[in-house]
């Protein structure tokens, strides 16, 4: 695949400026105009303290949050590419059963605000799924040292449930999205690759592996990405049932300290910084894949 060089044009110049002028403009606006005072000074205490305790610096509040963010974040994309991968291929069968199911999933999530959907899910499976099986009640019978592993690669046990809520939801959400994506990815393969693959014998599950999905991968990974981008920036709609990832503790350091816009400021660059490593992530791995066709 061929790849053209960037190049910086007089547009991309101007863009720029004008971009840098509307932040010093809206600086100026605050700081002179509104006579805002700036106090960036307590900003480094709520990212990372040191404990005389343990001798070692540690993270707070803030930083804590963007840990829970990007724990609900990959286990959210994980789940939802599953999700989308399934009812994507179902919506390509031959069968109308699994079409009327991936379209009815689809049409389902797509049409119910998101919000809405995190307080059914929240009440559902707090109130419902968690106690018959009985989650809560395993992990605090684990020993401490499991404990500390699940809170590593989840959240604390009593906020558990809130946090497999948070997860399902965002999952559940954006995987209505990915089906689309990878339904169309499929779809978009030429008939003679299907007629090649059923040529030479192979099944359906054969052809779907080995021709088809690898085929469609390397198509569908950049709109991909941009759902793995957005489903990290959903994340914080968790922040209403009290899950204190990047958006809460945020909101809880805004209401401790009464200073607004640093803190916004600054989750906000702590956003940016992860949609943009995710967004280089994904760029590489599609030049990988696309390696050889040049």
């Amino acid at each position: 695949m061929y790849q053209k060089k960037t190049r910086i044009t007089a547009l991309d110049i101007v863009v720029i400026t004008l971009l840098f002028g509307l932040a010093a403009y809206i600086t100026f606006r605050l700081t002179v105009k509104l006579n805002y005072k700036w106090h960036w000074g307590i900003i480094p205490q709520y990212l990372y303290f040191f404990d005389e305790e343990k001798g070692r610096w540690t993270a707070n509040v803030l930083m804590q949050g963007l840990y829970t963010t990007i724990r609900l974040s990959i286990w959210a994309t994980m789940l939802a590419t599953i999700f989308g991968t399934l009812a994507g291929v179902l919506r390509t069968t031959r069968k109308l059963f699994n079409r009327l199911v991936g379209r009815t999933y689809v049409e389902l999530i797509r049409n119910v605000p998101p919000l809405v959907l995190i307080f059914i899910f929240y009440f559902f499976v707090s109130d419902q799924i968690m106690p018959l099986l009985g989650v809560d009640e395993f992990v605090r019978a684990r020993s401490e040292t499991t404990q500390r592993i699940l809170s590593f690669f989840f959240t604390t046990p009593d906020m558990l449930t809130a946090f497999l809520s948070g997860i399902i939801t965002v999952a559940v959400f954006q995987g209505a999205y990915i089906t689309e994506i990878v339904r169309a990815g499929i779809q978009s393969i030429n008939k003679g690759q299907w007629e090649a693959a059923y040529a030479l014998g192979l099944s359906w599950q054969q052809q779907m592996r080995d021709v088809i999905m690898p085929q469609a991968i390397r198509r569908v990974l950049p709109p991909l990405a941009n759902e793995f981008i957005n489903t990290l920036k959903y994340s914080a709609i968790v922040s209403v049932i009290s899950i204190q990832e990047l958006t809460f503790q945020g909101m809880q350091v805004m209401a401790a300290t009464q200073v607004t816009i640093e803190v916004w400021l600054t989750i906000t660059a702590m956003y940016l910084i992860l949609c943009l490593i995710l967004s280089f992530g994904v760029n590489w791995l599609e030049r990988y894949l696309a390696r050889s066709e040049i």
